[in-house]
């Protein structure tokens, strides 16, 4: 068995299944598309769902990938094990009612004996108990001795999820020797021990199981399969961990370097390393697949996993941010065959420096609540923190609990951290459920995935707004049905249309469909595989199919949103020319009434910004550039300079959108012929959305001429109710401001006049305590910012002694306590003082021994917590 690094291992996949005649095809996004059941790409396969579904088709029947992964259900194990990983690379080579389970078996074995040239004596394969089948290819044409060919159970071999197609697996496994077995003479595949690893699962897709559990045969069955990419490097190159193969110790060692730690000498450093190794990986190719980070979704999973890989650098003693230098070493690594990751190399690591940076906020945070737990314990006469509030702290703060039990250690208190782990064991069977769902890659049956391939769409609405057309295919609910009639929802597919679907952010084509006896008003228009799906309610009459109708689509709204998409693409041009080539589209919204575009920027624009990006879209229109669209090979126009739009997916003939040399862009929705025809451009919004991630709103045509229009009357009443005309409202208003100032700061004169007053009033009250200078007075009308600066201003003057005000206004009351440093060394604490003066007034608060404050439920008393201060230092003095 030859060593191999892992993207050795990975072309030699690829291009094997190339040569047995299958479509390589790049790794799909992590993030799945027109997919709800899946929060990130989880298996090899799940992109590819639809294809086995026969809800889309594929572009051959022979495929062959090696898909990114992320998995997160087990994520508190990741660094604790050797084999637990967030990110993961699955290779797998797939068959859509092509070949079976013959050319899978010994295309699998040629694999794995003649190209990766694993030992023939250790391996060793399982079949599913009842397929006979599978059992004579490996025994009697592969060859395999019957000793090392096991028949496992449904548990273990058979692959299913409810009702829909299911079949039997066949798994090769690698024997790694006596010393990782449990003894046992009957130890082979099966066996819960370490020695007989699984490492290429074989799923034949046969059956289709119904509602009465029946296993009725598929036509064209399917075949799936998927070998772990880092499981087979461990095999190949002889190591009992992930975290020892290559790629990944290349990212370790870069880990180590930045700590200054060893690894192998202290487990708990051990774990830290590698849950940072791990997670770097996960965080740059999502970061690079356009997850941003969030509180919600599969934002929240990327904030948790470099949150989390972030908090260990903190306990390796690491300085400062250093996440986004470890970004490199992941890119120095897999950018040969993911080459995204260089295009957007600094994108990616300007995302994570911010978020690394936004952690500190976190931690801060964090401590504040902290802080406020402490008291309520104080109050409370308690020093336990229950572990639902340390665990609400760690899960929505991300505040480790190693912190919060240092912080609490200072305070002479603890953490219950079997109540911590009680609430981590909840989110944890919280997580296996929603991983359940998740994962599940949910073969429900597609109502279109019934009707005969042969039913497609075709879209003639790039000309054409009106057409005669044959409804080729009926559906209500969940049924295909021949017929309908007035009041049904029904969803039609015709031959040909002029209704855009739904893609590429715009929005569907509303319209009619109608003849002489029915009229159904479409609603929405949407694409599923190469069908055209008009969605609406029938108004009057009944259709059926193999009608021929009039397909008329509402010609305003769809100008109105051609318009929007051109200035969109006008509008990435611009933002690009004036902020420069790392912008690019994360999401955008066409509708008639306006466009929104959401793009990556670290920062929110400058109003000059603004101006420029505006002013050049608008330039552009006035420039009356001619818009052409023409179909090309995706080579070609990548040659040409076409960037692809967010969302869309490309196949190898594609349409290319151009307006001169300024914008040429990869899209298939519906444009104007002249930039002239947007009229005129106007930004309406600019704002953040996540981080690195901007949000424009624009308007064009006559929504910005309306829009004028209602700014300008604006300005006309602004100017009737100053009394004044358009043109000199500034200087009127510039007058109003100045005016305002002035008042302003005859009131602060008057402020301060009165506060030296207070202040010399206030001093006189001071008595001496136990050699200490004790002020506690009460004010009227302060609110707590005034009371704060009061309380400065005393203690300056008085040079050494304590302070404690008391103020009431709007039937609210608080107290401030502030102390020099020399009395605090006499065991003044102006945080314990304030405590138990609010306490008595029915309020809380603390602070440190130097300032403190606090509320008071009751201003009714106090008078009587200010009277207390004088028996409370004696107390604290003594």
């Amino acid at each position: 068995m030859e060593k191999m690094s892992l993207n050795v291992i990975r072309k030699q996949f690829l291009d094997f299944f190339e040569s047995k005649g299958h479509y390589v095809r790049a790794s799909y996004s992590l993030v799945p598309e027109n997919d709800k059941s899946l929060l990130l790409i989880n298996a090899g396969m799940a992109p590819l769902k639809n294809y086995f579904m026969g809800i889309d088709t594929p572009p051959k029947k022979r495929m062959a990938t090696c898909q990114k992964c992320i998995r997160t259900g087990d994520i508190e194990n990741v660094g604790k094990t050797a084999r637990h990983a967030t990110f993961f690379e699955m290779l797998g080579n797939f068959s859509f009612g092509d070949y079976f389970k013959n050319e899978s078996i010994h295309w699998g074995w040629e694999f794995v004996t003649k190209y990766l040239k694993l030992p023939v004596e250790k391996l060793w394969v399982s079949v599913y108990e009842e397929d006979d089948e599978a059992y004579e290819i490996w025994h009697k044409k592969i060859g395999i001795p019957q000793e090392r060919i096991v028949r496992l159970g449904k548990e273990d071999n058979f692959w299913e999820i409810g009702v829909g197609p299911c079949g039997p697996c066949s798994e090769i496994y690698y024997d790694r020797g006596e010393k990782y077995g449990c003894g046992s003479a009957d130890c082979k595949p099966g066996c819960d021990c370490d020695r007989y690893i699984e490492f290429w699962n074989h799923v034949f897709t046969q059956f289709d199981k119904d509602e009465e559990g029946n296993y009725n045969p598929l036509p064209n069955p399917n075949i799936d399969t998927g070998m772990g990419l880092e499981r087979l490097a461990c095999i190949i190159q002889d190591v009992d961990s992930i975290f020892e193969i290559d790629t990944i110790k290349h990212i370790l060692n870069k880990v180590l370097e930045l700590s200054g730690q060893k690894y192998g000498e202290n487990k708990k450093t051990d774990v830290s390393v590698r849950i940072i190794t791990d997670h770097i990986r996960s965080v740059t190719f999502m970061v690079c697949d356009g997850i941003m980070p969030s509180n919600e979704g599969r934002g929240y999973v990327l904030r948790r996993l470099l949150r989390r890989a972030a908090r260990h650098g903190k306990l390796l003693g690491i300085k400062g941010e250093f996440l986004s230098r470890l970004v490199d070493s992941v890119l120095e690594v897999s950018s040969e065959a993911y080459p995204e990751l260089l295009e957007r190399k600094e994108y990616i690591k300007k995302v994570v420096a911010i978020e690394e940076e936004r952690f500190q906020e976190t931690i801060d945070q964090g401590s504040e609540i902290l802080k406020g737990y402490i008291e309520e314990l104080k109050r409370e006469d308690k020093n336990i923190l229950s572990g639902e509030k340390a665990f609400r702290l760690y899960d929505t703060y991300g505040f480790p609990l190693e912190l919060t039990k240092e912080i609490l250690e200072e305070e002479n208190m603890t953490v219950d951290e079997d109540g911590f782990k009680a609430e981590m064991e909840k989110q944890r069977q919280r997580a296996r459920n929603a991983r359940q769902n998740n994962e599940e890659i949910g073969w429900k049956e597609d109502v279109y995935a019934k009707l005969d391939e042969n039913i497609k769409s075709q879209f003639k609405g790039y000309k054409e707004y009106e057409m005669n057309a044959k409804v080729i295919a009926l559906v209500k609910g969940d049924e295909i049905v021949e017929y309908a009639q007035k009041g049904d929802a029904v969803t039609i597919i015709l031959d040909e249309t002029p209704f855009y679907p739904e893609g590429g952010g715009q929005v569907g084509d509303h319209g009619f469909l109608f003849n002489e006896t029915c009229k159904i008003k479409i609603t929405d228009c949407k694409k599923s595989n190469n069908r055209i799906l008009h969605i609406g309610e029938i108004l009057e009459g009944t259709i059926s199919v193999n009608s021929i109708v009039k397909a008329s689509i509402n010609v305003e709204e769809r100008i109105s949103s051609a318009r929007n998409h051109t200035a969109t693409h006008l509008l990435q041009a611009a933002l690009r020319n004036v902020l420069g080539n790392h912008v690019e589209q994360s999401g955008s919204l066409v509708t008639p009434d306006r466009l929104r575009f959401d793009f990556s920027h670290f920062q929110a624009l400058t109003e000059e910004e603004l101006e420029k990006v505006e002013e050049l879209v608008n330039q552009k229109i006035l420039e009356s550039m001619t818009i052409l669209a023409e179909e090309m090979g995706i080579n070609e126009a990548k040659e040409k300079g076409a960037t692809a739009l967010f969302g869309e997916k490309y196949g190898e003939v594609v349409r290319v959108v151009s307006m001169g040399d300024y914008s040429i862009e990869l899209c298939g929705g519906t444009h104007l012929n002249n930039t002239s025809q947007v009229g005129l451009f106007k930004i309406i919004s600019e704002g953040g959305v996540a981080a690195g991630i901007r949000r424009i709103e624009a308007i064009t045509g006559h929504k910005a001429y309306e829009y004028m229009k209602e700014q300008e009357l604006k300005i006309k009443e602004i100017a009737r109710t100053l009394k004044s005309n358009p043109k000199e409202i500034v200087l009127k208003v510039e007058n109003l401001v100045n005016n305002l100032k002035d008042a302003h700061k005859e009131v602060e004169i008057l402020k301060n006049k009165m506060a030296k007053s207070a202040v010399n009033e206030i001093l006189e009250k001071a008595v001496e305590v136990e050699n200490i200078q004790v002020i506690a007075y009460k004010l009227i009308g302060l609110d707590m910012d005034s009371l704060r600066k009061l309380g400065d201003q005393l203690k300056d003057k008085l040079g050494s002694g304590l302070v404690v005000l008391g103020t009431e206004k709007d039937n609210k009351g608080n107290f401030v306590a502030m102390a020099t440093k020399d009395v605090v060394e006499k065991g003044i604490h102006a945080g314990n003082i304030i405590r138990q003066v609010a306490k008595i007034a029915g309020g809380g608060g603390g602070g440190k021994p130097t300032m403190a404050q606090a509320g008071a439920k009751d201003i009714s008393k106090i008078d009587e917590a200010l009277a207390h201060v004088i028996n409370i230092v004696k107390e604290q003095v003594k």
